[in-house]
């Protein structure tokens, strides 16, 4: 039947529509007001948190400070716990709040800042918990009435004391902004965040969070994996980490979680070094047991503060970031950022404010050191690393290469190894590293590997001969597949190589690698060149060193009468193997070249020159072999006296000039200033060299010899 005849009203409405029916005319004036769709968190009262640590390793001041802030009658006050994503603030902030709840009588609030929107439901729910009413939270969600205020008017009046944790507040804007971060009796509050930087945080007490102790590490693997491996894998493998909660988190949960074929954590720890398998690609693989969100994964929580970065008007902090990840995790020098220039990404005058970006947001951290250094987490870096696009790696790699070479002195003198060369190896050796996988140009390459020869015969020079070797050793590893073997920094770095070996007593190994590479330089350069000649120099040592003599000098001799013809008599690499010829051989003509050359080396380099000191000490040598002890004396003193103001007592130099000295005076019978310095040249030596160094037993000989002849048993 027809509605419009029979005169009934029966029509229906669904949802928010409304249907109005009169027999007569009817005017309706409708004024709609509908409430927002409303998402909040589901709980406050549970922390929002992934997997939480098996036990809360490390952190004992910081969790005692805390304790003792949410004990009964403790409010107003905030604590602030900032540092690089994933190095445990909130897992700290969970235990904390664990305590609060179980056994400090207080009720426990969780809100996650991580964003805008999730900040402000989270706080109003933490309103509704404590007492707001349906229509007050209409008010403050609708914007008709201050939502913070309404917060903290119910936090204020709380029946009971409460523990509030805002979590993941790494845009501090947000809380100022809005209002949300206040202090009141009634409660104690606590942030977790990246942002360090204290003006974000006036009035809070900061505490700052870094990577685990070594022991600490391992124990976080263990705890996850126990049945992996032992303590001391587990601690290998943390150290491949970095020690950082969240990488030892993912690894542990990897572990724990497989089931057709476990690995042991030295099965891990072989494939994070491993090729073929990104190291990244393989931590990340653990986040399935701990929540894959970008917070919990190690190749995507570096981003979330870049973006932060890029959102306050700082993309160029992106630029440094991905510069750093050319260099290694450890301590680099600030002075290393000077001249930075990457053009547009990166331009000079913005690489202040890119660094004070990355250091706000706990991506690296100022070290205060003799030298103030940059220090920023090697996992982090790996990350970074692997997403530079392919275009632009080489654009980087160059200035990584660029800044390190202008840091490194081109002609290192002999001296007491400088912090700064130590501090730039573990750099200069990532930089290789990256260079081998991203395969970029040759003068780049080339340009990475003068930095490793230059810092190679800085510490050598400086008298780390193992260190020396094995920096050497790693360079011509991963630069002889670009340079071949022929190249003339690779022919210089085996040289070095050489040198070490040794002055580490392992001269058979020093004669085996300088005959090689005597072989390859006179079949491509000539058996005339300086690399020929200076490589005859060097052979001779270990020759003379297995009882070859003979064949040493014959190889000096070459030396010389090359460099001569090609420098000159007084050219530096002339004067050192004239010097070496004066020490090593035993003719009558050779040594009475000695006062020329002397003043050769005084004219040429100066008094106090290491060409200069090294021939005063070979004379002296010379002279004492002779038997001509009287004349050798003045040489000996002059040359160790010098040797030790400059460098020390313990330098390897000064301490062959301590034998030659002790030798000499025990030949004119002045045997108790003899034993003297043996004494202290076995001490040198049994420190610097070891005690089963060929130049070791040597002393000791020359001890033993001084106190028989002194009448000392």
């Amino acid at each position: 039947m027809d509605p419009q005849t029979s005169g009934s009203n029966d029509a229906r409405a669904e949802g928010q529509g409304r249907v109005y029916q009169a027999s007569g005319d009817q005017h309706i004036t409708e004024h709609h007001h509908h409430a927002p769709d409303w998402v909040g968190p589901d709980s406050v009262r549970l922390p929002a948190v992934g997997r939480v640590p098996v036990v809360l390793r490390d952190r004992a001041a910081e969790m005692d400070r805390l304790r003792a802030a949410v004990e009964p009658g403790g409010g107003n006050r905030v604590y602030v716990l900032h540092g690089l994503g994933g190095c445990g603030k909130t897992a700290v902030a969970h235990a904390l709040f664990q305590h609060a709840t179980n056994h400090a009588g207080r009720i426990g609030l969780w809100v996650n800042a991580s964003d805008p929107a999730s900040l402000r439901a989270g706080m109003l729910a933490v309103a509704a918990d404590r007492g707001a009413t349906d229509g007050e939270l209409m008010g403050a969600r609708s914007g008709l009435r201050p939502a913070a205020d309404l917060v903290w008017h119910y936090l204020d009046h709380s029946d009971r004391p409460w523990l509030l944790i805002i979590d993941n507040a790494d845009a501090p804007a947000i809380l100022r902004d809005g209002g949300w971060l206040r202090t009141s009796p009634a409660g104690i509050v606590v942030v977790t965040t990246r942002q360090a930087a204290a003006h974000w945080w006036p009035g809070a007490e900061l505490l700052q969070f870094g990577v685990l102790p070594r022991e600490e590490a391992a124990l976080v693997l263990r705890d996850l994996a126990p049945h992996a491996g032992t303590v001391e894998e587990a601690a290998e493998v943390a150290d491949r980490l970095g020690r950082l909660p969240l990488a030892l988190t993912l690894a542990g949960g990897f572990l724990a979680h497989q089931i057709i074929s476990p690995w042991t954590l030295a099965d891990y720890g072989r494939r994070l070094g491993g090729a073929g398998l990104d190291p990244v690609e393989l931590i990340d693989q653990g986040a399935a047991a701990v929540g894959d969100e970008d917070r919990q994964l190690i190749s995507r929580t570096w981003q979330l503060s870049l973006d932060a970065l890029s959102t306050q008007g700082m993309p160029e902090a992106g630029g440094l970031l991905r510069l750093l990840a050319c260099w290694a995790g450890d301590p680099l020098p600030l002075s290393i950022l000077f001249g930075v220039d990457l053009g547009p990404e990166l331009p000079p005058s913005r690489v202040e404010s890119a660094l004070r970006g990355l250091v706000d947001h706990s991506l690296t951290e100022i070290v205060s050191q003799t030298i103030r250094c940059l220090r920023t987490h090697g996992v982090l870096l790996d990350s970074v690393a692997r997403t530079i696009p392919a275009e632009q790696r080489e654009r980087f790699a160059a200035e990584a290469a660029r800044l390190l070479l202008a840091a490194l002195p081109e002609v290192p003198d002999r001296r007491a190894q400088e912090l700064g060369a130590k501090l730039l190896a573990p750099h200069v050796i990532a930089l290789l590293r990256r260079l081998e996988k991203w395969a970029p140009g040759q003068s780049i390459v080339e340009t990475a590997a003068e930095c490793a020869l230059r810092l190679v015969t800085a510490i050598h020079r400086a008298g780390d001969y193992a260190s020396a070797l094995s920096l050497a050793t790693e360079a011509v590893e991963k630069l002889t597949p670009r340079l071949g073997e022929q190249h003339c920094l690779i022919i210089r770095l085996r040289q070095r190589m050489g040198r070490a070996l040794f002055r580490l007593g392992r001269f058979e190994e020093s004669k085996v690698l300088y005959q090689q590479v005597l072989d390859i330089c006179e079949e491509v350069l000539g058996p005339e060149a300086p690399e020929t000649l200076g490589t005859c120099l060097k052979l001779a040592s270990p020759l003379i060193n297995l009882d070859r003599r003979q064949d040493g000098v014959s190889l000096i001799r070459r030396s010389v009468k090359g460099c001569t013809r090609a420098f000159g008599p007084t050219h530096p690499l002339t004067l050192l193997a004239r010097s070496s010829l004066l020490e090593m051989s035993t003719r009558q003509d050779d040594i009475a070249a000695g006062p020329a050359l002397l003043m050769d080396c005084r004219r040429e380099m100066g008094e106090a020159h290491t060409i200069t000191l090294q021939a005063e000490l070979n004379y002296a040598f010379a002279l004492q072999n002779m038997g001509r002890s009287t004349d050798a004396l003045h040489h000996a003193r002059t040359a160790f006296t010098e040797y030790v103001r400059r460098f020390g007592p313990d330098y390897p130099i000064a301490l062959n000039a301590r034998h030659t000295l002790s030798a000499v005076l025990a030949a004119l019978g002045h045997y108790a200033e003899a034993v003297e310095h043996a004494e202290a040249l076995v001490a040198g030596r049994t420190k610097v060299l070891g005690p089963a160094h060929p130049w070791t037993c040597d002393a000791k000989e020359l001890l033993d010899r001084c106190q028989r002849a002194g009448g000392r048993p």
